[in-house]
């Protein structure tokens, strides 16, 4: 496949079986082959996605040490400011060439779940930046429960299993900002090659060339959505429950041309994670004498730890 499929979540939420059924058959087919689908219809309006824009430009373009106040330290980088070259890839050292901030869940009232996160982080220099942040974070949040139910649907389950498992889930928003390249870089790039942790990562600000997909011979291919479309892909959580049948890609934000390295690049993935205690355990429907059981048992928590530490977030 050389091309990324585009979909549109319109169908699926229409009152035609035929076009829900369209929907379910064109987004299933799309993540077997590659993992990754170009989505329109989707719950962010224009005026939402210009405001975020502004607000995170806004943020990146504070004074370095205003920045640094926001970096929480023993949280594993999961709320506030990560400073620029701090992530890198599973299996590589060089740090990424970029800086970004966390937004992740509010918890509804009541839930068991309260206290369990770390609290969102206040911006105190940009009284809309927070305000905006969370209205994007629940747009999004949205869009990805449609999408789980129409992948629940393709794999034969019933097509609210997801929702209880992503209510009050520990999903991430996450603003990146890939600054200017000032210097030769040497083995690091913008994202280097990489996996999602989660279950789907539904992206913003992929209009631009730098996103890369590997297909599967290995070759990559360019990932670029139209300005209404968000892009979104499989993570290894959901790969790893589902067998494989849903393939979680491998991707990477490549350094662009010379002659545009004093350029900025944002980008803004929205990262669908599962409450910590879900159950990646490998469905029964997805094995077969064709396809054996791939992994051990683990839940969501187990499993993202693990990788927190992977990327040098969470120190052993």
């Amino acid at each position: 496949m050389q091309k990324i499929p585009s979909v549109d979540l319109r169908d699926f939420l229409s009152d035609d079986p035929v076009r829900k059924q369209k929907f379910v058959n064109e987004i299933g087919k799309a993540y077997s082959d590659i993992g990754f689908v170009a989505l329109k219809g989707h719950f962010l309006d224009d005026r939402l996605v210009e405001d975020l824009y502004a607000e995170v430009r806004n943020f990146f373009n504070l004074p370095l040490e205003t920045k640094a106040k926001y970096e929480i330290p023993g949280i594993g980088g999961q709320r506030g400011y990560v400073s620029f070259g701090k992530e890198h890839a599973k299996g590589r050292s060089a740090g990424d060439l970029k800086e970004f901030w966390h937004f992740g869940q509010y918890v509804s009232e009541g839930s068991k779940y309260v206290g369990e996160y770390p609290d969102n982080v206040e911006v105190t220099e940009l009284p809309k930046f927070n305000e905006v942040g969370k209205e994007a974070y629940q747009m999004l949040e949205k869009t990805g429960v449609y999408v789980l139910r129409a992948l629940a649907l393709y794999l034969g389950l019933d097509e609210f299993y997801f929702d209880k498992y992503i209510k009050d889930g520990n999903s991430i928003l996450r603003p990146i900002h890939y600054p200017p390249i000032t210097d030769e870089p040497k083995d690091a790039v913008r994202a280097a090659a990489h996996g999602d942790i989660n279950l789907i990562t539904l992206l913003m600000g992929a209009q631009g060339k730098g996103l890369q997909v590997q297909n599967h011979n290995g070759d990559w291919i360019d990932a670029m959505a139209e300005p209404d479309e968000l892009m979104i892909n499989v993570g290894d959580m959901l790969s790893r429950h589902t067998n494989n049948k849903l393939k979680s890609t491998i991707h990477q934000v490549v350094n662009p041309p010379r002659e545009l390295w004093g350029t900025s690049r944002y980008s803004i993935p929205f990262f669908m994670h599962p409450v910590s205690d879900m159950r990646l355990d490998v469905l029964e429907d997805c094995i077969d004498e064709n396809n054996p059981k791939r992994y051990d048992d683990i839940s969501a928590g187990e499993f993202l730890h693990e990788r927190l530490v992977d990327l040098g977030l969470i120190k052993k």
